[in-house]
């Protein structure tokens, strides 16, 4: 208990608010979606289309993350953090779908950037037998920030775009990271090295890299459509009001603290792959379980859904930050940001070609039997759980 006593705690506070606002942030297109559809008058094919130039904003996170690994964290997340809220004002201001979409593009750009960057802040500084705990620590800001939506879109709707607005108060986090937070010291300590990309095609970490990468890629072609039509998909063939909507959402949303818990505690005690398989890979079918059914199996789905994609959260945001070197840590995980942006993009896209066909809920069943494999493909990944973090 001594380690947690000495720890830098101004870290995780400032990292946890970066998370909730990019929760926020995200949270909000999920339920605002069925009022974007009808402001804009866009159908499912439109909307597709027009996410998937979204979630192209995952790729600009790469360059921004190799930032933070030659350039350092604390000028890197000020820089994200003030992008992303300032791409939440251009949100709100939005006329049409296409402004929408780049404005979106750019904030999930930034945000991306974030989330890695706060995730790698944590780690490095947290002890090597608490760094699960930890990032669970940081997963709890996250889960705040879809509360507080969920909490507000039914006091707001239609009225989508005052959430954007209030979004952009993350400049005065972004104000907080630069005056407050202390630079990694475990960077510091590292010294210069070449550059984080070709660090990472290096043959010790290439092999890493890629299973990473293609399980990412293969889980969010289920994850990214299904987790981003769900208020849709309620409101349009479940016929859900918005505060019923809303109310899913709030019901299941506390499932994630015991998950969040029960993750950090048993990685933390029992290794990352263990549970990081397991808990991602019942992760994906019970995406699958939320779109087979009626309002019962929304319900259900989500609630259990949210609990073990909980525990997961930390397990794989501690494994994945172990596997590589201090100088392409936040690169690695930008990488697995892009490859999980490209699986989301083709799931969504096919969502879009094969809903004609098979239906919304049953194309969405469908590729879940795809993230089911790419979580599996996770098994090939070493043990790091209490090892020292790779120089």
């Amino acid at each position: 208990m001594k380690e947690l006593r000495d720890w830098p705690w101004r870290v995780l506070i400032l990292a946890g608010l970066v998370g909730t606002l990019v929760d926020f942030d995200g949270t909000v297109f999920y339920l605002a979606l069925p009022a974007i559809a009808a402001d804009f008058h866009a159908k499912v094919a439109q909307l597709t289309q027009a996410i998937s130039v979204l979630a192209l904003g995952s790729v600009l996170a790469l360059p921004l993350a190799a930032m933070a690994d030659r350039r350092g964290r604390r000028l890197t997340l000020t820089i994200v953090t003030a992008g992303f809220a300032a791409a939440n004002v251009l949100s709100g201001l939005a006329p049409t779908l296409l402004w929408l979409a780049f404005a979106r593009l750019v904030a999930v750009a930034f945000a991306s950037a974030a989330v890695a960057l706060a995730l790698t802040l944590v780690v490095e500084a947290a002890p090597r037998r608490h760094r699960s705990l930890l990032v669970t620590a940081l997963s709890f800001g996250a889960g705040a920030g879809a509360g507080i939506t969920a909490v507000l879109y039914p006091l707001l709707a239609p009225h989508w775009r005052y959430l954007y607005f209030l979004g952009g108060a993350g400049i005065l986090v972004a104000a907080a990271v630069w005056r407050w937070l202390p630079e990694s010291r475990v960077w510091q300590e590292a010294g210069p090295a070449e550059h984080p990309v070709l660090l990472l095609l290096r043959p010790e970490w290439r092999g890493r890299l890629a299973v990473m990468a293609l399980s990412g890629a293969l889980t969010w072609v289920a994850f990214e459509p299904g987790g981003i039509f769900g208020a849709l998909y309620a409101t349009t063939y479940l016929h859900f009001p918005p505060y019923l909507v809303s109310a899913v959402l709030f019901t299941s949303a506390p499932l994630a603290i015991p998950g969040y818990l029960l993750g950090g505690w048993l990685s933390d005690r029992r290794g990352r792959r263990l549970p990081g398989v397991g808990f991602w890979t019942l992760s994906a079918g019970l995406a699958a379980v939320t779109y087979a059914g009626g309002s019962i199996a929304f319900w259900a789905g989500n609630a259990t859904w949210v609990f073990v994609d909980g525990a997961a959260t930390p397990v794989l945001g501690a494994w994945f930050a172990e596997l590589f070197p201090t100088r392409a840590r936040a690169t690695s995980q930008a990488v697995a940001t892009v490859a999980g942006a490209i699986g989301g993009i083709a799931g969504l896209q096919l969502l879009g070609r094969m809903e004609p066909s098979f239906g919304f809920a049953r194309s969405l069943v469908m590729l879940c039997v795809v993230a089911v494999v790419g979580a599996l493909l996770l098994v090939a990944l070493p043990e790091t759980g209490g090892k020292p973090l790779p120089d």
